[in-house]
């Protein structure tokens, strides 16, 4: 019951994917190289008709992008820290800046907008705790509207960043 009431209400926005499809998608969440003939021969389809659903889930946005994931610890980033942030007020303006200006740092490799006692959480990468200090200071605690933070350094990662689950189509 529950499974169709989920698969009913992911219908309203969702592009409309078949067995083949979710299988594409599967595929290139677990490596984004294959080419059209893996991919093919992987889901079981001709290389024509599996190149014609990529490219119509990338064009209906289904696809996003494609990117590397990248070890942070290889290229120097070690240190993770998920902030909780609070604005002042929550007027558009604000808001508006601070998500704008969100955007402008690449330190900070995610930003949410959640309910409960953040309006914001941020997740932070520096090579190490004396570069997220500087940060704090010289970026965090100057962007519009802020007004609180509330830092936790990542120890350890128990699950990295990892495929989108599709059984719910």
């Amino acid at each position: 019951m529950r499974k169709s009431f989920f698969k009913w209400r992911c219908m309203e926005n969702k592009y409309p994917l078949d067995g083949a499809s979710v299988k594409i998608l599967k595929a290139l969440q677990q490596d984004a190289r294959l080419s059209v003939q893996d991919l093919s021969g992987r889901i079981g389809l001709s290389s024509t008709p599996t190149w014609k659903r990529v490219k119509e889930m990338e064009k209906a946005g289904v696809i996003d992008h494609y990117t590397a994931v990248l070890n942070r610890a290889r290229v120097g980033l070690k240190n993770c820290v998920l902030a909780e942030v609070n604005l002042a007020r929550h007027v558009e303006n604000v808001v508006e800046e601070f998500e704008k200006a969100v955007q402008e740092h690449d330190a900070i490799i995610e930003c949410y907008a959640t309910t409960g006692q953040a309006d914001y959480m941020l997740k932070v990468v520096t090579p190490d705790i004396g570069e997220y200090d500087a940060f704090l200071h010289n970026v965090i605690f100057k962007l519009p509207g802020v007004s609180e933070i509330r830092s936790s350094v990542v120890l350890r990662e128990i699950k990295p960043p990892s495929p989108l689950p599709l059984d719910h189509l």
